[in-house]
């Protein structure tokens, strides 16, 4: 993601220049990890830019400072309404959008209970998380050396800059072993997901993703997806996974708010299926970029319009 350096961030309840949102070198997120964040999307629409999954992404944002004790001073409201504020002054026709809790600066230490929280939004353009080409001929994973937390270690289910170490080792592994993400594991070894975002598999006909007790991020395009899905008619099993399940599978593919419906073709260089993308795949893929672009209706209400 190529950051413009150019618009407004909404940074602690005002909107400022691009190049005035700083923070001192001492902030206690920056030495500690002590940050939790979304990453949300809008796409253009002949309406104009639509958000997905605004109030989704807001509510775990909230859901995410209290499992890691930031007691964010913000209403949902008004981070709602902030997102929406700054899509629009940023006169974004489709963008990426980042809101950030974390804590600013105070004292320097482990503690952080006397350090002030903070928020910052941005947003910027984005593109095809892997490539122009991936919705299309799909991407090449490999599963990484590295696990992801045990329970009780880090909290999953929450959305924390901390946990992202461990995703920025996963996808740098597969990156130097000439893949284009990698695929963690869980602690027992069973798969968990990619480096920022979850997997499915397709097996006769049926759509198996692992569960939250496999040190998942429960992913909002996750959810959107299996909806999908059943939509169709299709089951769904939310399960534990061995990994050989990935290297049978008849089709794989990955979810996420960038990556939105990715198809797999090849995991650890062994061929996924055809090696192509599959036609279910294909299928949601189509039914989930046609509703977030606003070629199909919002069925689900999933679109918050900028432009009234």
């Amino acid at each position: 993601m190529q950051l413009p350096g150019t618009g407004f961030i909404w940074f602690n309840g005002q909107f400022v220049p691009w190049a005035d949102a700083k923070v001192h070198v001492a902030t206690h997120a920056l030495h500690y990890g002590t940050a939790v964040f979304e990453g949300l999307r809008a796409y253009g629409t002949s309406r104009g830019p639509a958000i997905v999954g605004l109030n989704e992404h807001v509510e775990r944002l909230f859901q995410s400072c209290t499992i890691c004790e930031l007691p964010i001073t913000y209403t949902p409201k008004t981070v709602l309404d902030a997102i929406t504020e700054l899509v629009r002054r940023n006169e974004h026709d489709a963008c990426y959008i980042r809101p950030l809790v974390y804590r600013g600066y105070g004292m320097l230490g482990v503690d952080p209970t006397h350090c002030p929280v903070e928020m910052a939004i941005a947003t910027w353009p984005h593109g095809a998380h892997f490539g122009d080409e991936s919705r299309a001929k799909g991407v090449k994973l490999g599963v990484s050396s590295w696990r992801r937390m045990a329970p009780d270690t880090h909290p999953a289910r929450a959305k924390a800059a901390a946990n992202y170490l461990n995703s920025a080792l996963v996808i740098g592994e597969a990156r130097r072993h000439g893949y284009d993400d990698g695929l963690a594991l869980d602690v027992d070894g069973f798969v968990s997901e990619g480096s920022g975002n979850n997997i499915f598999l397709v097996m006769r006909g049926a759509l198996h993703t692992p569960s939250a007790a496999s040190s998942i991020l429960a992913g909002i395009t996750r959810g959107y997806v299996m909806r999908l899905a059943r939509d169709r008619g299709l089951e769904v099993r939310e399960e534990r996974l061995p990994r050989e399940m990935l290297y049978t599978a008849e089709e794989v593919f990955v979810t996420g708010t960038a990556a939105e419906v990715t198809p797999v073709t090849s995991i650890d260089g062994r061929r996924i299926g055809s090696g192509a993308r599959g036609p279910i795949t294909a299928s949601l893929q189509s039914d989930y970029l046609d509703i977030v672009g606003g070629k199909a209706a919002d069925r689900h209400g999933w679109l918050t319009f900028v432009r009234s």
